[in-house]
C-alpha cells in the first residue's frame, strides 16, 4: 500500500484538490478530516466538520479517539487500498495519521503550493475566513443525512485530465461546520506552559522547574524548560521522561502539534539524609 500526503495550512483548498489529485496519480482512496473516501463514497469515519468546537475538529482529524481510528482502520483494512492520499496542515499531522491508522510509512509528499496557483489559493482563503465556507470532497447525498441544518451546497468541478483531454467531473460539497460560528479561540502560551510545569515536576528526581518557555510556529509548537534535579537519579531518564509525558499531556489537553521539548538540566540539588542528624539542602 502507498500512502501519499497533501501538506498544506488550513482553508487553502486542499480538499477541493484532493480527487484531482487522486485521479491524476491513481489513488485509490482519500483520508480528509475523520473520513476515509473512496471516489463517490465515504466508507468509514466521522467527519471533523460535524464536531461543535474547533478543538473537538482537530481531535478528530487526526483521530485521537480510539473507536473512531479502529472504525476506520477495519475499513482499510477490508478495503485494502493499494494506495491512500491524506490530507493535513503539515507533514507531523499526516505521521501522526499514519500511526493511529497503522499504515506504511509516507511514500511521497505533495504541497498544495506544487498543485494551485497563488491566486487559488487566495481565494480559498478569503472563502474559509469570511464564509466559513469547508469542502468536503463527496457529493452532497453522501453528507446531507450527516450535515442535516448545517449550511450544504453542491459544487460541481470540470477538469480536463492528461494529454487526451478527457473532460472528468467532480461533485464536492460545501459545508459551514458549528465551530466556524463560534469566532476565533486562542490557547494562551503561559496555558501551555502551566501543563509542561506541572508534568514535569511531577517526574520522580525533579526538584524544581525554574524556566520554562514555549515557542510558535506554523506547524506547531517546540516546549524549552531548565530543571532541577535531585541528586541520586539518573539525569538522562529523568529527562527523557519529561520529553515524553509533556509532549503527551499538551498534545492530549491542546491537540497541538508538538515540534520538540527541549529539557536542560542546570543545576544538582543534595538533599541529605535527615535520620542522619544532618539537615538541609545542598546545591551544586
Amino acid at each position: 500500500m502507498d500512502i501519499y500526503g497533501l501538506v498544506g495550512p488550513s482553508g487553502t483548498g486542499k480538499s477541493y484538490h484532493a480527487s484531482w489529485v487522486a485521479n491524476s496519480k491513481g489513488i485509490s482512496c482519500i483520508i480528509d478530516d475523520g473520513l476515509l473516501i473512496k471516489g463517490t463514497r465515504i466508507l468509514a469515519g466521522i467527519s471533523a466538520k460535524k464536531e461543535n468546537t474547533k478543538l473537538a475538529a482537530i481531535r478528530r482529524a487526526i483521530f485521537m479517539e480510539p473507536e473512531h481510528a479502529e472504525q476506520v482502520i477495519n475499513a482499510i483494512r477490508k478495503e485494502n487500498p493499494s494506495s491512500i492520499l491524506i490530507l493535513g496542515t503539515s507533514i507531523s499531522m499526516i505521521e501522526k495519521i499514519v500511526q493511529r491508522l497503522q499504515l506504511p510509512p509516507v511514500k511521497e509528499i505533495i504541497r498544495i503550493e506544487d498543485i494551485a496557483s497563488q491566486r487559488e489559493i487566495r481565494l480559498a482563503q478569503r472563502q474559509r475566513t469570511e464564509q466559513g465556507k469547508h469542502i468536503i470532497p463527496v457529493p452532497t447525498f453522501e453528507v446531507r443525512k450527516d450535515f442535516s441544518g448545517f449550511f450544504i451546497d453542491p459544487l460541481r468541478i470540470f477538469r480536463v485530465l492528461g494529454r487526451e483531454k478527457r473532460i472528468i467531473t467532480m461533485e464536492k460539497t460545501v459545508v459551514r461546520p458549528t465551530y466556524s460560528y463560534f469566532g476565533k479561540f486562542f490557547i494562551a502560551d503561559s496555558a501551555i506552559e502551566s501543563i509542561a510545569i506541572y508534568c514535569a515536576q511531577n517526574v520522580t528526581g525533579v526538584y524544581k522547574v525554574y524556566n520554562c518557555h514555549t515557542y510558535s510556529r506554523e506547524d506547531g509548537i517546540t516546549v524549552e524548560m531548565d530543571i532541577t534535579v535531585v541528586y541520586g537519579y539518573q539525569i538522562h531518564k529523568i529527562l527523557e521522561e519529561i520529553q515524553r509525558v509533556v509532549a503527551d499531556e499538551i498534545a492530549y489537553a491542546t491537540s497541538l502539534n508538538i515540534l520538540a521539548v527541549n529539557v536542560t538540566a542546570k543545576k544538582i540539588v543534595i538533599i541529605k539524609d535527615e535520620e542522619s542528624g544532618i539537615g538541609g539542602r545542598i546545591h551544586v
